[in-house]
């Protein structure tokens, strides 16, 4: 019997401490994403998305165990958020005006032509409504600053402009790219204050070296 490894317990990047931040340069990886727009809490693009994207990685896993004698813990939701004004996270937290990327990692041997093939099996019979905007990319975020939030999603803004505007500016670096948050546990089993978020955002120096 296959092992289950959980990579969560290991990778560099999934593991965070409360109220403190840390710099981390991270390396590529891949990722099953899909893209929308609107708030999560009430867009059915949201929820189609989701309804889309796990069935996938689940696919995914079990060939893995079958085929490859390889199982693993499916790797937690991640998020990439953004919008044309960054106080909508900050300051106003206007969710209907945020663009997302939700995305779960993919252990380094699963590859993009056991993806591709477990897509057309799932689109077979009765496939998600959202499955043809799964895909299967490489990202590499570089350098990264990061902390967890323990508590409500909406509590968020405060440890945010904590980071946004005195631990990276105080360091000499300004922000790049997108906000990328990591649940570490599921909202719909767990009480509000005591849900786990990594919350992270891709860095550089201002100094340009």
């Amino acid at each position: 019997m296959a092992e289950k490894v959980d990579l969560k317990k290991s990778l560099l990047g999934y593991q965070a401490k409360h109220e403190e931040f840390a710099l981390l340069e991270l390396p590529e990886r891949s990722y099953l994403m899909i893209e929308g727009y609107g708030d999560p809490n009430t867009s059915p693009a949201y929820a189609q998305a989701l309804q889309a994207l796990y069935p996938v990685a689940y696919k995914l896993k079990f060939f893995s165990k079958r085929e490859l004698g390889r199982d693993y813990v499916v790797m937690p939701l991640e998020g990439l958020w953004w919008a044309k004004d960054v106080t909508s996270f900050t300051e106003r937290r206007d969710k209907s005006l945020w663009h997302w990327t939700m995305m779960i990692m993919m252990p380094d041997w699963i590859e993009r032509s056991m993806f591709e093939s477990i897509k057309e099996d799932l689109g077979r019979k009765d496939p998600p409504i959202d499955l043809a905007k799964v895909r299967f990319e490489i990202f590499a975020e570089g350098l990264c600053v990061q902390t967890l939030h323990v508590g409500p999603y909406d509590d968020e803004a405060q440890t945010l402009r904590r980071m946004h505007q005195e631990f990276i500016p105080e360091r000499g670096l300004e922000l790049t790219g997108r906000h990328h948050e990591i649940y570490l546990n599921d909202p719909r089993r767990v009480a509000p204050e005591n849900l786990r978020t990594i919350l992270r955002q891709p860095v550089r120096s201002t100094s340009g070296n």
